[in-house]
């Protein structure tokens, strides 16, 4: 079955979930994500394949072993294009619509450093700069775990401060639940935006790649 969009159904349960974040819900209302959820972000991730490639859905449940937060569910659907380990494009669902992003989210050591060195290097660093001016100009917003003040050695006056700031760094856009959320018109919105990442996801393939770092 071709995705049709997504259900009002589908935000229903992520306000029901977001005020009952427990297993007693999950149990009641698991059909309804089942249907309403993830299948149609299956059937989204499929069409967009053609075009962007495989997409991986993650999974509903939370890992808590280490969180102070220790409720059980993502209040999110998510899904995940990894053109490079950590590299990619991602949607996502919840109550208050539907988010899209492409960038790196990984900040291992090795990454961070060549993405700076990157930054800094006036051809690679000036590309990203029009990169992200455009993506700005576009209404995206720049996103990522980024510092407060400037990295060491780095002067104050650098042209790119900004982005030397970021240890990771997608742009990303939300959409509201309007109507068009609810038909096949929500694959040709994430379909625009994630064409809209290309050139960032594909300097970030170039410049930064997967850590080599060996697994913890």
């Amino acid at each position: 079955m071709g995705f049709t969009g997504f259900p009002d159904e589908a935000f229903v349960f992520y306000e029901g979930l977001e005020a009952d974040n427990s297993k007693t819900y999950w149990t009641r209302h698991r059909q309804l994500y089942e249907e309403a959820v993830r299948a149609p972000m299956l059937a989204l991730t499929e069409e967009l394949a053609t075009e962007f490639g495989a997409a991986q859905l993650f999974r509903p449940h939370r890992d808590v072993r280490f969180a102070k937060d220790k409720s059980p569910y993502k209040t999110h659907q998510g899904a995940f294009v990894d053109f490079m380990p950590g590299i990619g494009l991602y949607v996502q669902l919840d109550a208050s619509g539907l988010y899209t992003a492409g960038g790196f989210y990984s900040t291992a050591t090795d990454q961070v450093a060549r993405y700076r060195a990157a930054v800094d290097e006036d051809l690679s660093g000036k590309r990203l700069q029009r990169i992200a001016d455009e993506l700005t100009a576009k209404g995206y917003a720049a996103e990522g775990d980024r510092l407060k003040t400037r990295p060491r050695g780095v002067p104050d006056d650098h042209p790119r401060i900004e982005l030397l700031r970021h240890r990771s760094l997608y742009f990303g856009r939300r959409f509201e639940p309007e109507p068009w959320v609810h038909t096949e018109q929500a694959a040709d919105r994430v379909r625009v935006t994630w064409r809209d990442y290309s050139a960032l996801v594909e300097w970030v393939c170039t410049h930064v790649r997967g850590s080599e770092l060996p697994a913890r």
